[in-house]
């Protein structure tokens, strides 16, 4: 049996025309060569995965060709080529930086670059992840970097071009590597499955595509893990199976249950999709990223951005064509929403749901809030029809009018009988959401402006809690636990609501309004009263201040004996002021 090569080393590419993704540089670098205007260094960035280190090799084995080929590639044939391709060139050197980071480990490299090649034109040295060497390793490097002898080119790799000191970088030619794109990676993993011999539906190599977020590496990592497991068949399903994806078939039911305003199908999916074995908040980031797509497919300008292959792509445009704009812009707001707070939930389940219900009334209920569903359940009696106010910030239900009453016979007062209740087909939802005919009372009277009635405040209990507040700051602020037990409440008579308290100093007065919000707080909470405010007096005693600077001290001690001024001037002693 055949020793088993995994596909990123197999088809690695060994020409500039095997790369993928990477035009500009590969045109760039061929158009350097052919023109004899090659740089003494370069610094090829990017994430992992992109073809750095691969196109590293290609260059340097490209500049040592002995017969380039009209388009500038390597013939393959030469003996330098060939002694590349066999791994026993002398003219190419790799360091791998994360490992030989040192000192030393430079200068053992510097020490190389003097001699020349003895075949080959230039002596190329590749350093892997440049970014790992130490601050002295980078200055013991600068010089020669910088004044490389003519036969010696430095190819620089790493994907944290930040940490490299700005000195190398102004050394250096750089290139930028960018992400492969999904289309790309699929065509090149299409390839490779057909040299494999292997049967691949396209979607199954889209989800490779993009789940490697644009690493080809990674694609063809996860090609290999797909091979082991479905065979020569690999299927979409077997893919999704193997990697834990949630289907794109379950957003799509989703969102035409939401197009539908079925609420009640739209949870029973959600609850499928927790049962086998999915987590909430990977749903909702999935369901956002669809709204996203249809968001897109709705301009054919911007349908592009949708890389998901042709018979998908297909199926977005069809569904976007029964949103309009505005109504995926609201979607979009209620899943961002929903995704930020996720991980705060107590509840996630419920939190999810609840963005559910918001979504199924997205045809009917301006600014996301929460209505009727336009399908309404089989109900025995009539169905109130709901009706959104244009301008109001929360939707009431209205009352309905009242029966008639008949005239009395007798001189009687005759009461009213009591409104009927609406009828609505989601009772449990909307009684959740809606109303209640009270609670728009109490709304009304308070934008009214009608004033609460203050509670009096009982005296006993005022100072009983003033003393457990003072208490539970005693161990944190024991200053202000002083100037607590030392003074007291004493409720005001022309504001029974409200209560006086008379400290010593203005000091004492600026402490307590420090802390007046948190001590009302606890005071209200403890008397269990909706108001109640507190006035802080400086008492118009005067108290006599004790001395503190030695002025004050000095001037506190002749006050009560003169002769220690006669004192001080026989001696001849000075105070320091």
């Amino acid at each position: 049996m055949s020793d088993f090569v995994v596909s990123a080393r197999k088809y690695r590419p060994s020409t500039f025309k095997d790369v993928v993704g990477q035009g500009a540089i590969v045109n760039t670098l061929k158009n350097a060569i052919a023109n004899n205007h090659l740089a003494q260094s370069f610094l090829f960035c990017g994430q992992r995965g992109v073809g750095k280190t691969t196109c590293a090799r290609i260059l340097a084995k490209t500049i040592n060709c002995q017969n380039l080929t009209a388009d500038t590639e390597a013939c393959n044939e030469c003996e330098s080529c060939k002694s590349f391709n066999d791994g026993r060139s002398f003219n190419i050197h790799e360091l791998d930086a994360a490992s030989s980071n040192s000192v030393d480990d430079i200068r053992a490299l510097i020490e190389q670059v003097r001699f020349a090649p003895q075949a080959g034109k230039y002596k190329v040295y590749i350093i892997d992840e440049v970014h790992m060497l130490s601050t002295s390793a980078f200055n013991a490097f600068l010089k020669t970097l910088e004044e490389p002898p003519p036969h010696a080119i430095f190819i620089l790799a790493t994907t944290e071009k930040h940490k490299i000191i700005p000195t190398i970088l102004s050394r250096c030619q750089i290139f930028d590597f960018k992400r492969i794109q999904i289309k790309d990676i699929a065509g090149h993993l299409a390839y490779i499955a057909g040299a494999e011999g292997i049967t691949a539906e396209p979607e199954a190599l889209h989800i490779l595509a993009e789940k490697s977020d644009g690493a080809m590496r990674d694609a063809l990592s996860m090609f290999d893990r797909m091979v082991s497991f479905a065979g020569k068949e690999l299927t979409y399903k077997k893919v999704i199976e193997n990697l834990n994806i949630l289907d794109y078939d379950y957003y799509f039911k989703v969102t035409q249950a939401i197009l539908n305003a079925d609420i009640y199908s739209a949870l029973l999916i959600f609850d499928e999709i927790l049962g086998n074995g999915f987590d909430g908040h990977l749903f909702i980031n999935g369901l956002g990223e669809h709204f996203r797509n249809l968001l897109v497919a709705k301009n054919p300008a911007t349908a592009v951005l949708l890389e998901k292959g042709g018979a998908l792509n297909q199926k977005y445009i069809s569904q976007a064509s029964a949103y309009t704009e505005p109504l995926l812009f609201k979607g979009l707001s209620i899943i961002s929403r929903t995704d930020v707070s996720y991980k705060m939930a107590v509840n996630q389940r419920l939190l999810v749901e609840v963005a559910l219900v918001k979504l199924t009334n997205l045809l009917i209920a301006p600014d996301d809030q929460v209505l009727t569903p336009v399908k309404k359940a089989e109900t025995a009696g009539p169905v109130a029809k709901p009706v959104a106010a244009p301008s109001a910030s929360t939707y009431k239900v209205p009352a309905p009018a009242a029966p008639k009453v008949a005239e009395p016979k007798q001189e009687e007062s005759v009461q009213p009988k009591a409104a009927p209740k609406p009828n609505f087909a989601s009772t449990s939802i909307n009684k959740l959401i809606y109303e209640t005919p009270a609670a728009n009372e109490a709304s009304d009277k308070q934008e009214a402006g009608e004033p609460e009635k203050s509670e009096p405040l009982p005296e006993a209990a005022l100072a009983e809690a003033w003393n457990e507040y003072a208490q539970s700051i005693k161990e944190k602020k024991i200053s202000f636990y002083s100037i607590l037990i030392n003074t007291i409440p004493k409720v005001m008579a022309d504001n029974p609501s409200a209560f006086e308290v008379i400290v010593d100093s203005n000091f004492h007065q600026q402490a307590i309004e420090a802390e007046k919000t948190n001590l009302l707080d606890f005071i209200k909470a403890k008397l269990q009263v909706k108001k109640a405010n507190m006035v802080i007096t400086v008492s118009k005693t005067e108290t006599q201040r004790k001395p503190y600077t030695a002025q004050e001290k000095y001037a506190a001690m002749k006050s009560k004996n003169p002769d220690i001024e006669k004192l001080v001037d026989q001696l001849g002693l000075g105070l320091d002021m």
